[in-house]
């Protein structure tokens, strides 16, 4: 007659461990420390020997009971049920060590040991925030085609259509390092050609380096044409709207009560969605400066040629040659990717509240578009420290011209 769960849940520890038998080798060892541990005791190749089945009251008399039976039918198999269970423990351990994250982590330390730090820290992000939170724990031989085209249509579905490219190339890179040692057999990535909408081809020239920010901010500050236009220089970095929006911005939009710009609809690419700008205390600062100038009138940076119109759209594009910069370098529209390529890949921020600010058509995990006002908190935040940042960059950058002479005046004085 087998044992009662009553019997196991009552077992007392004594001086000496003991046993409680139950049916066709199994018990309940009851050892002196009050631990209950099943025990399956069997013979195989005429060897007595014990396969432990876990702790009461985690595993129940109902579960030892079959795992009991499971191992009573490797026995009629022929097989050993303690080989088996650590054969299927070393499974465990390399399925563990062959999951993505492992194997996306060492091909990070071994293939792009030598390369470029720039692009060492692009791929290290592109694994952590896009591939590591699906794939990270899924063993690298068993992800499928399909698996890995989800999760990049999550990232097209944010509106970062270049972003699931480069996810796209990043975990194509980790499957056939996991295929040259040995991990996987297949690159799930290699099927996915012409499965994601295409990369965005019209590319603006910026300046996306910390080093060359700073100088860029100089050079504004610096930039002795209309004040209008500098200080449209100046909004559009702080700012990082589209040129269009910068130069139809009108007072009116201003909400100084709020420290917020708000842009109708209209003026937006998306022309059902209206934006919110934060206001830095930088930017709040010249539009107070703009204010004393323009106004009175409609626009803040109004044409200074045709009366009720706004600042034609050369102007910025114009003021930037005369700084120095070519159309290869620096656009009007270069702010943007400056500001997008340092607060993910410097300042590191969550890549979905720069593409709100940036008022791309940012969707959610189902498909709908973000409100206006989602994360504008974190928003105004992060708008404040990129104002910051900004004259970090300026001040490392003066530091570094004061270093190399460059306010120095040289002259021949009579002795």
């Amino acid at each position: 007659m087998g044992m009662t769960d009553a019997q196991a849940r009552h077992a007392k520890p004594k001086e000496k461990e003991y046993k409680i038998s139950d049916e066709r080798g199994l018990f309940l060892l009851v050892k002196t420390s009050g631990s209950r541990l099943w025990r399956l005791k069997y013979r195989f190749h005429k060897k007595e020997k014990s396969l432990s089945l876990g702790t009461y009251p985690e595993v129940s008399l109902k579960m030892a009971r079959q795992k009991r039976d499971d191992a009573r039918l490797l026995l009629d198999e022929g097989k050993d049920p303690s080989l088996e269970k650590q054969i299927q423990k070393q499974l465990n351990v390399s399925q563990y060590e062959n999951n993505f994250k492992t194997v996306g982590l060492e091909w990070y330390e071994i293939k792009l040991k030598g390369k470029s730090e720039s692009h060492r820290s692009r791929s290290f992000r592109m694994l952590k925030k896009e591939l590591f939170p699906y794939l990270g724990l899924r063993p690298v031989s068993d992800i499928t085609t399909p698996e890995l085209l989800t999760i990049l249509r999550k990232i097209e579905n944010r509106g970062v259509v270049d972003t699931a490219h480069r996810a796209k190339q990043t975990a194509s890179q980790v499957f056939q390092y996991a295929i040259q040692t040995g991990k996987a057999t297949h690159n799930p990535a290699a099927n996915l050609a012409g499965a994601l909408r295409p990369k965005n081809k019209k590319h603006y020239a910026a300046i996306t380096t910390p080093r060359e920010t700073g100088e860029l901010m100089l050079a504004i500050d610096a930039f002795n044409g209309t004040a209008v236009v500098k200080y449209a220089l100046k909004l559009s970095a702080l700012t990082f709207l589209r040129p269009g929006e910068v130069r139809q911005l009108e007072w009116g939009f201003v909400n100084w009560k709020e420290n917020r710009i708000d842009l109708p609809g209209r003026l937006m690419k998306i022309k059902t969605m209206p934006h919110i700008v934060p206001l830095a205390d930088q930017t709040k600062k010249i539009l107070k400066q703009i204010h004393c100038l323009t106004g009175e009138g409609k626009y803040i940076f109004p044409s200074q040629r045709k009366n009720g119109k706004p600042m034609s759209d050369n102007a910025v594009r114009t003021a930037i040659r005369i700084m120095g910069y070519d159309d290869q370098t620096m656009t009007a529209h270069g702010f943007r990717a400056m500001a997008r390529t340092l607060l993910d890949e410097v300042l590191d921020y969550r890549v979905d509240w720069i593409e709100q600010q940036m008022a791309h058509g940012v969707k959610d995990p189902n498909g709908r578009a973000y409100n206006r006002t989602k994360h504008l908190s974190q928003r105004t935040a992060m708008m404040q420290r990129w104002a910051d940042y900004l004259d970090e960059l300026k001040w490392v950058a003066a530091r570094g011209q004061l270093a190399a002479g460059d306010n120095v005046i040289t002259a021949r004085f009579r002795g």
